[in-house]
C-alpha cells in the first residue's frame, strides 16, 4: 500500500513581496528548501519577531514588504513591513529568500 506524501504536507514556503518605489512594480521572491536545508530555514524564521512586526511607515517612493511563511501550505506567518523596517533578522530573512529563488546556473 503506497505511503502519504508527508514530504508535501510538511513542505516550508516563504514567500517575499516587494511593492512600491518610484514605478510601483511588484517584485515577488519564493524559497521552497528542501528536506535537508528545512531545520536551517524554520531557525531563520522561528527568529523574527512575528508576534511584534514593527508597524509598516508610509513614504512616497518607498518600497513596502509583504513576508509570508507557509507550512504544508496553510499560512503560518505573516508580516508587512516599510523599506526602513527590513533590518536585522527581517533583512537576513528577505536576503535568503531572494538568493534562493535566482535561479541556477546549468552545467554543460
Amino acid at each position: 500500500m503506497p505511503q502519504p506524501d508527508t514530504d508535501s504536507d510538511e513542505r516550508l514556503a516563504i514567500v517575499v513581496v516587494r511593492s512600491g518605489g518610484i514605478a510601483g512594480l511588484s517584485k515577488q521572491w519564493r524559497a521552497e528548501p528542501d528536506a535537508d536545508h528545512a531545520a536551517r530555514w524554520r531557525e531563520l524564521v522561528e527568529s523574527c519577531p512575528w508576534d511584534a512586526p514593527p508597524p509598516p511607515t508610509s513614504g512616497a517612493d518607498r518600497y513596502q514588504w509583504r513576508i509570508e511563511v507557509h507550512h504544508g501550505g496553510a499560512p503560518v506567518h505573516q508580516a508587512r513591513l516599510g523599506d526602513g523596517q527590513v533590518e536585522g533578522v527581517w533583512r537576513t530573512l528577505v536576503d535568503e529568500v531572494r538568493e534562493a529563488a535566482q535561479p541556477r546556473p546549468r552545467g554543460r
